[in-house]
């Protein structure tokens, strides 16, 4: 099955023609086209995300993007017959899109764009095919099944039952949740963040380092150069007996340490200067407070992961969302992830972060489920 997918549910303007095979037992996927267009250097002069800003660059570029993924291809001239069309247009025998959660101005766009086409472009071409509402959250959940996956060959050869049960963690910019998950169809949320996603206790950190926008990868950057033990943070919700996140907490105890070392910094300044002329030299700091926030969040993301493993004896851990991306993070699950002795899986780096290749896995299993949301922008969805 060919799916062409879209995907605004945030700064993203993301399109796929994708195809699916496998069925339920062994879903597989093929990524024919694949192309995102950023809006980071729309949104970086504001510090973050702007609804009606991305709602402007998704109607710009939905029209753009969709004209390049459906772009007839040449055949090949080798083996072109005399009556054979030049071109071939890229077959679709299903349509997917994001309903939700996310920026509900940006999040239409994408579901009235995707309406127009199954209405007018494929209609009038005589193609009756499906629409299919997709979570974004689901996109996220199976993209564990793209290629390119850590340990794919893994699945590739022993199938769906290397994975379940399997103890899945999302961390977003908007989303933090662990789930148990009993096959691709079943599953039970554990614990979610009670105030700041992972993703957004890192863009607030970033802010509070005064680094730009995305936050995330500059913090990850920022804490390459410094020491992860030199300040002792806190790990919120650590020893809780419950799967809860709560990251509140520890950006609060971030902007106090700046804060205090600010004060600290300025009366050493001042001392300073009155007893040498050339300038006071500021130390590795920020790099130090970078590696030392991004190791306490680790250590809470692994430690309530590597429980629920545990207690619900599960064979596998699938790491997903844009925070995912962070290498710190792969590395401290994939090592913890050996020690127990279950397998890790996690999307290639490009598929972590927001993209369509995810929405149209999520849509296919739910065609195949024949589970469909509906056609309407839900801001505050979840699984």
């Amino acid at each position: 099955m060919k799916i062409l997918a879209i995907e605004t549910s945030c700064d993203e303007t993301a399109l796929a023609l994708v195809e699916a095979n496998g069925g339920l037992r062994l879903p597989h996927f093929k990524v024919l086209k694949n192309f995102v267009s950023s809006q980071i250097a729309v949104h970086r002069p504001w510090g973050g995300v702007v609804p009606n800003l991305a709602k402007r660059e998704h109607l710009k570029n939905l029209p753009i993007i969709f004209q390049i993924i459906m772009k007839p291809e040449l055949k090949n001239k080798k083996t072109l017959r005399i009556h054979q069309p030049l071109f071939l247009i890229p077959k679709v025998e299903a349509l997917a899109v994001t309903v939700g959660p996310g920026l509900e101005p940006a999040l239409w766009t994408g579901i009235n764009f995707a309406k127009d086409l199954k209405a007018n472009y494929f209609s009038s071409a005589g193609q009756k095919i499906p629409l299919v509402g997709v979570n974004h959250l689901e996109g996220h959940l199976y993209s564990f099944l793209l290629p390119g996956t850590v340990n794919e060959k893994v699945y590739k050869k022993f199938g769906l039952k290397a994975i379940f049960p399997a103890i899945a963690l999302i961390i977003s910019g908007g989303h933090t949740v662990l789930l148990c998950l009993e096959s691709l169809a079943k599953w039970k949320k554990l614990g979610e963040t009670r105030d700041d996603a992972a993703g957004e206790a890192f863009d607030k950190v970033a802010r509070m380092l005064g680094l730009s926008y995305p936050g995330g990868p500059e913090v990850e950057k920022a804490a390459k150069k410094g020491n992860p033990k030199a300040i002792l943070f806190p790990r919120p919700m650590f020893y809780a007996k419950n799967y809860d996140f709560s990251f509140s907490g520890l950006k609060t105890a971030v902007l106090y340490f700046i804060r205090d070392a600010k004060q600290q910094m300025h009366s050493n300044a001042a001392k300073y200067l009155s007893r040498h002329s050339h300038p006071f030299v500021v130390s590795n700091r920020d790099a130090d407070i970078a590696a030392s926030f991004q190791s306490a969040v680790i250590d809470v993301l692994v430690a309530k992961t590597i429980r629920a493993v545990r207690e619900f004896h599960a064979k596998s851990i699938l790491l997903s969302g844009g925070v995912a991306a962070n290498k710190k993070i792969r590395t401290a699950f994939r090592s913890e992830s050996r020690k127990i002795g279950v397998y890790f899986f996690a999307p290639s780096i490009v598929f972590n972060t927001d993209n369509a290749v995810m929405i149209a896995a999520a849509a296919y299993i739910n065609y195949l489920r024949k589970k469909n949301r509906s056609l309407r922008a839900q801001s505050n969805l979840s699984l």
